[in-house]
């Protein structure tokens, strides 16, 4: 049985933040740590005190972590960044509400005593002779230590407590990793039994030496179950204190999905109704879907949204999935002017439909012009409250403009833009993905049945423009960095013009409909293009149609992005195999990268014929490199192994820690079938006749710090895993299954009763209609109860028990 953990987070904004610059104000960014490894920085918001960040991340971890925290720190141009504060939550702590956590939290001082990481290995024993008692602290070794001097490393010692006695180990110089293999023996003193505690320090020659964690054990722990094994280290008691606020706060939303996923025999049942319901009727408020389209509210919508769409795309069935759904809204809508205005399961799917299948599509058509309006910073604006003519000077250096200048201006650079955006939609249909053309045709023909009239003619473009344009160019255009179209947040100039075309596009996706009605009247200036615009996507929007059911694409779908196709390229930093003799600068060379699920090649430019290409299953590990491996920030190993078993280490830099992540989480999920992975690996580098993270002198000595193969970032190239899906699916309908019981099988359901009497059922179902959904019903609640027993069953054999049962045979 496999487990899986994914943590989803949104930094959503901070508030009352100190002041780090002389100017009053501070360059806020986050970094996101989960047990201590950086996974994910935000872009930084220049010059604020209350940032606004909203940016999320999912992230697929072991079910062993132990805590979540982000780092506010003030971005410096010249010298380190200035830490603001912290908020650390523990695993507790966010499993305490099924929910997750939504709410402002303080930040707190950044204590180095609370600044504690990675484990230590210890033998305990209690022993008894002539003299008394003996406790013998057999300390092996410790791992993924805090680095507390300069060049990256420690200088760590032990120290053991029992009772009034103490003893120091010996200490092991410039090693995050180090290996003591003593014995320190202690006798009891007379007095209450005492606890023991280990606590590890880095030596300083000046100063005073630095907290490096402690572990402590209880005398009932040490008498009946002595420590053997890997303890995490832990901070001083009471180390975090809360600012009380003096430091600001963050507004945080954290949510732990943890769950068992069953063999994928357990499942069939449960995938079998899912399948039926898309070609059952629609009238059929018992089937799976229809249940969870009743009870799932907030942002579980999202995520099962997602679930659903990725289990129906692996069943080829995407398209009469969809159908489904938006048949059922399409049906019970009577206003077409409110049709998929709302985020319900049916719009979100469809959302999370075009997310999953058009990225390439969408990063084709938009990316060009993103990347234009980034890099030449024009100042655009037509809303007189908001221009700076001050600004509006310095950009043009002709003097003071008036406020009709700045407008003519802005305008003509914001249909210069919207003209290119405008140019590559309309002629994009040809390369929108057929799943995608496929699913629009169905939508447009269903809306085109509910509403013939003729004073509706537009429903049917606006029900596609509106999941197209509304929910998916414009929200791309207005946010690059959610969309992957760029690695960084827009400035505040460049922010401001991306809204005014993410406006502009949401016009002419409504068809022009709301132009002049609304607060906004200095848009006016634009309506003319966008009504001529208007008229073009229509065009589009026919073209995009044009497709016969017949062209239904493909069948079940093994993976979201096939094989061959590159998932991330890019220039990175490569070391040489054996650079002996050179300095570490010239060591690396700029080589171009490209990535795939077969193969990770480089080359010296985009252009340029490949130098060597990697063959992916021979991945063994992908980890990050230790800073004072080579002086370097930014640096990961790809760990493979050849024909002949022998292993083989590539050393790369990224540009910055999000880059690192990204390249880090693509490696990952495409090795993840690899069998043979390694457990532990050095994240250091063999350099002078050692290793620098644990100074052993054997080249083959084994890794000393494990592997994290498991922790990648979750996005709309995450592979298609369906038992993990259904199991999703499952925990959804099990909230539901009380409700339902109630609705349908209840004997004393007054509901039930009379719909049987008068012979109106659901959707004016007959007395017949009513048996075959009750029916329907209690297969359901039949096959949940069975998945029930088989997370039983499982659960015991994890516990070494037997449970004899027909998914424990």
């Amino acid at each position: 049985m496999a487990k899986s953990s994914s943590l989803h987070i949104r930094v959503v904004e901070g508030r009352a933040l100190p002041a780090k610059d002389v100017s009053g104000s501070s360059d806020p960014y986050c970094l996101v740590k989960v047990d201590d490894e950086v996974v994910a920085r935000t872009a930084t918001v220049w010059r604020s005190l209350s940032p606004f960040w909203g940016e999320e991340y999912t992230v697929h971890l072991p079910l062993d972590f132990h805590h979540l925290a982000f780092y506010v720190l003030d971005e410096d141009t010249v010298g380190h960044d200035d830490v603001i504060g912290k908020v650390s939550l523990s695993k507790e702590a966010i499993t305490a509400d099924p929910r997750g956590i939504d709410s402002w939290i303080n930040l707190s001082r950044v204590n180095p005593d609370a600044e504690v990481q990675g484990e230590v290995r210890l033998a305990v024993q209690l022993l008894q002779d002539a003299r008394g008692r003996c406790l013998r602290c057999h300390l092996l070794q410790a791992r993924d230590l805090a680095p507390r001097d300069i060049s990256g490393t420690s200088d760590p010692f032990a120290r053991v407590f029992w009772g009034s006695q103490s003893l120091e180990s010996s200490t092991i110089k410039k090693t995050r990793f180090p290996h003591w293999d003593e014995v320190l023996e202690l006798r009891e003193m007379p007095g209450a039994p005492a606890p023991l505690r280990v606590e590890l320090w880095d030596w300083d020659m000046v100063g005073k030496n630095d907290f490096l964690g402690m572990v402590e054990f209880p005398p009932q722990v040490l008498q009946h179950k002595p420590p053997n094994g890997w303890f995490r280290l832990q901070p001083f008691p009471g180390a975090e204190e809360d600012s009380g606020g003096s430091l600001g706060a963050l507004r945080l939303k954290v949510r732990l999905a943890e769950d068992r996923v069953l063999p994928s025999r357990c499942y069939q049942p449960l995938m079998v109704l899912l399948l039926e319901s898309v070609r059952g009727p629609l009238e059929d408020t018992a089937s799976p879907l229809a249940v969870l389209e009743e009870l799932t509210l907030g942002d579980c919508r999202q995520d099962l949204a997602t679930k659903l769409v990725k289990l129906f795309l692996g069943q080829g069935l995407a398209g009469p999935f969809l159908d489904y759904l938006t048949q059922r809204e399409v049906a019970r809508t009577t206003d077409p002017n409110t049709l998929f205005r709302s985020n319900s399961l049916a719009s979100k799917a469809v959302e999370q439909f075009m997310k999953l299948v058009g990225m390439r599509y969408l990063h084709e058509v938009l990316k060009p012009v993103i990347n234009r309006v980034f890099e030449e910073k024009k100042y655009m604006e037509l809303d007189p409250g908001k221009m700076d003519l001050g600004r509006a000077r310095r950009i043009s250096f002709k003097g003071t403009p008036s406020e009709e200048q700045v407008r003519e201006t802005s305008l003509g650079l914001l249909t210069g833009y919207l003209g290119l955006i405008v140019d590559a939609m309309v002629s994009s249909a040809g390369r929108c993905p057929a799943a995608m053309r496929l699913a629009f045709w169905r939508l447009q023909q269903r809306v085109e049945e509910r509403f013939p009239a003729a004073e509706h003619q537009d429903v049917k473009y606006l029900a596609v423009s509106g999941f197209l344009f509304l929910r998916f160019f414009a929200p791309a255009i207005l946010t690059p960095k959610l969309f992957d179209l760029r690695d960084q947040h827009a400035d505040p100039q460049t922010s401001r013009s991306l809204l005014l075309l993410a406006k502009a596009m949401q016009s002419i996706g409504n068809l022009g409909q709301q132009l002049g009605q609304g607060k906004e009247l200095w848009m006016a200036p634009l309506h003319p293009f966008l009504l001529q615009s208007v008229a073009r996507v229509r065009d589009f929007l026919d073209q995009l149609v044009d497709v016969q059911a017949d062209e239904e694409c493909g069948g079940p779908a093994r993976a979201l992005v096939p094989p061959s196709v590159t998932v991330r390229e890019g220039f990175l930093l490569k070391r040489k195999e054996e650079p002996s003799g050179l300095a570490t600068c010239f060591a690396f060379k700029k080589r171009y990268f490209r990535l795939s699920g077969e193969t990770l090649s480089y080359a010296k430019g985009p252009e340029c014929q490949v130098h060597t290409s990697i063959p992916v299953p021979h991945i063994r590990a992908v980890e990050r490199v230790d800073e004072g491996a080579f002086q370097l920030p930014h640096m990961m190993q790809v760990v493979t192994q050849d024909s002949t078993g022998t292993l083989h280490t590539t050393y790369l830099q990224c540009k910055n820690v999000n880059e690192l992540n990204q390249w880090l989480s693509a490696l990952r999920k495409a090795s993840a079938p690899n069998q043979d992975k390694l457990a532990a690996c050095h994240p250091g580098a063999f350099r002078g006749g050692r290793w620098t993270c644990c100074l052993q002198a054997e080249r083959s000595a084994a890794g000393c710090s494990r592997t994290h193969s498991a922790v990648t970032l979750g996005d709309w190239s995450d592979p298609l895993d369906p038992d993990a899906e259904v199991q999703m699916v499952y925990r959804q309908l099990l909230l539901g299954r009380d409700q339902l019981r109630m609705k349908f099988l209840e004997e004393s359901n007054p509901d039930a009763t009379a719909e049987a009497d008068t012979g109106q059922g659901k959707g004016g179902s007959c007395p017949e209609a009513l048996a075959q959904q009750k029916a329907a019903a209690a297969h359901l609640l039949e096959v949940l109860e069975d998945l029930d027993r088989a997370h039983e069953e499982f659960q015991w054999q994890g516990q070494g028990k037997v449970a004899p049962g027909p998914w424990g045979s």
